[in-house]
């Protein structure tokens, strides 16, 4: 039997009324003026039973649902998902599946280190618009890698001063060479002061999948790289949204149709917290201090 709210609460022993206790400015009432499910219980009345005890309130129900996504009220502890193996995932079943890839992949600098950046470039062909993560830049005076020209048919860099650095092939820590310049060369250099103070050589590491980021370093400042930029913030901000503020870094709901229902859910809570921003009234004190 599909129950009512009611409002009389005058059997309890100590009478409470929680619209008393919300501010005239708060969400909650903005939602309420533009939120209308008047026509929620003629629409759910042929699947209740005539019979029994009354249910809770669908209405009620339905808006505790509302505001638990829009303030982000969960039962279970929000995880961060690994959204880099999720984007490969993506892509790796829409090529099996479908035959087709993206041209090209956007993102933030998450997507930007050396093993992202070879499997899209070396393995998938997919263009990176994607800021390359970087921290070689040198902050004290000094020169930084990038001040060094790489030659790949020698496989050597070119410092400032116009000398060689080689390597010997060997691999540290399974991704990164070392170009090392002589020490002859590095102790009589009038930019030594400038390069390597402290040691007696240069020496410049590079990472094993340093072409694919070279690949993406191309694109940035290009047209097509600042327009991804541009629609990358757009998206980026509704799914920041969802995540920081409606919590959603977790999936609580099995399988595609849990999933869907989750983020129709979490939509619904966006778009109305946008639309009572917009529409709802100013409370009566603050309404009189406009005027």
């Amino acid at each position: 039997m599909m129950g009512r709210l009611k409002n009389e609460q005058s059997q309890l022993v100590h009478e409470f009324r929680l619209g008393d206790t919300v501010p005239e400015d708060h969400l909650v009432r903005k939602i309420d003026t533009a939120l209308d499910l008047s026509w929620l219980r003629g629409e759910l009345t042929p699947h209740y039973s005539s019979m029994g005890r009354p249910s809770i309130d669908p209405e009620l129900m339905i808006r505790m649902l509302v505001v638990g996504y829009v303030f982000a009220i969960q039962a279970s502890r929000s995880i961060r998902q690994a959204e880099v193996g999720a984007a490969k995932t993506m892509i790796e079943r829409t090529e099996e599946r479908f035959g087709f890839k993206p041209e090209r992949l956007v993102g933030d600098t998450a997507y930007g280190a050396a093993p992202m950046l070879n499997w899209l470039v070396e393995e998938k062909g997919i263009a990176p618009h994607i800021p390359v993560f970087d921290k070689s830049k040198r902050d004290v005076g000094t020169f930084s890698r990038s001040d060094f020209r790489y030659d790949p048919t020698s496989d050597v860099y070119h410092c400032p001063g116009g000398k060689r650095l080689g390597t010997s092939g060997t691999v540290h820590e399974g991704k990164t060479l070392l170009y090392r310049a002589s020490k002859l060369d590095c102790g009589i250099c009038p930019l030594k002061p400038q390069c390597y103070p402290k040691e007696p050589s240069r020496k410049i590491p590079r990472d094993i999948h340093e072409r694919a980021k070279d690949v993406a370093r191309s694109f940035a400042g290009t047209e097509g790289f600042e327009k991804s930029r541009r629609e990358r913030k757009k998206i980026e901000m509704r799914f920041a949204h969802l995540k920081r503020i409606l919590k959603l870094g977790r999936l609580r709901l099995r399988g595609p149709q849990g999933a869907q229902d989750e983020f129709v859910l979490a939509a619904i809570a966006q778009n109305l917290r946008r639309l009572a921003s917009l529409v709802a009234r100013a409370p009566p004190a603050q309404a009189l201090r406009i005027a």
